[in-house]
C-alpha cells in the first residue's frame, strides 16, 4: 500500500508534525502548540492551535477526531464532534476542544489533542426531485430498524 503524501507547514518553530502511534493507525496525533498550559473550564469550549497549515491533495479531506484517552478519561473532545479540514484550506489547524466533564481539565504545552486522519470523499451532484423510489424501511428512523 502507497502512503498519501500530504505537504504540512509549520506556522510556529514549536509545532510538533502529527505522528502515527503505531504503524497501522488510522489517525496521527496532533499535539498542542501554546504558550502555556490551557485550562478547559467545564462544559466550555477552548480553540488549541497545533501551529500547522497543510495541503491536503485534492479528492481528499483530514478529519479531526477525538483521542480516546482524552475523552474518556478526562472528557476533552472536539467540540464539532468530527472537524473537517477542506483540501482547499490552508489556514491553521485549531482543535475546538470542548470540556463534556464537571471539572476543569488543564491541556498542556505539546500536549496530544486530537487525532487527524485523511480519507477520501465524493463530492455529490445535488438533483432536487419530485418523488424518492420505496425501500422497505421507509421512514423509519432513530431506531426504527431494531423494532419488532
Amino acid at each position: 500500500m502507497e502512503n498519501l503524501k500530504v505537504k504540512i507547514k509549520k506556522l510556529n518553530e514549536r509545532a510538533i508534525l502529527p505522528t502515527y502511534g503505531s504503524p497501522y493507525a488510522a489517525g496521527a496525533d496532533l499535539y498542542a502548540c501554546i504558550d502555556e498550559d490551557v485550562t478547559v473550564e467545564p462544559h466550555k469550549t477552548v480553540f488549541i492551535k497545533t501551529g500547522l497549515s497543510m495541503e491536503i491533495p485534492v479528492g481528499f479531506a483530514a478529519f479531526i477526531y477525538a483521542r480516546s484517552g482524552l475523552a474518556c478519561k478526562r472528557g476533552l473532545a472536539p467540540a464539532n464532534k468530527v472537524g473537517v479540514v477542506d483540501c482547499d484550506y490552508r489556514g491553521e489547524v485549531m482543535v475546538a476542544l470542548h470540556n463534556h466533564s464537571d471539572k476543569a481539565e488543564t491541556v498542556a504545552v505539546g500536549e496530544r489533542i486530537a487525532q487527524l486522519v485523511i480519507a477520501p470523499y465524493y463530492t455529490a451532484d445535488i438533483e432536487e426531485c419530485e418523488e424518492l423510489s420505496d425501500t422497505v424501511r421507509g421512514e423509519g428512523g432513530f431506531g426504527s430498524t431494531g423494532r419488532k
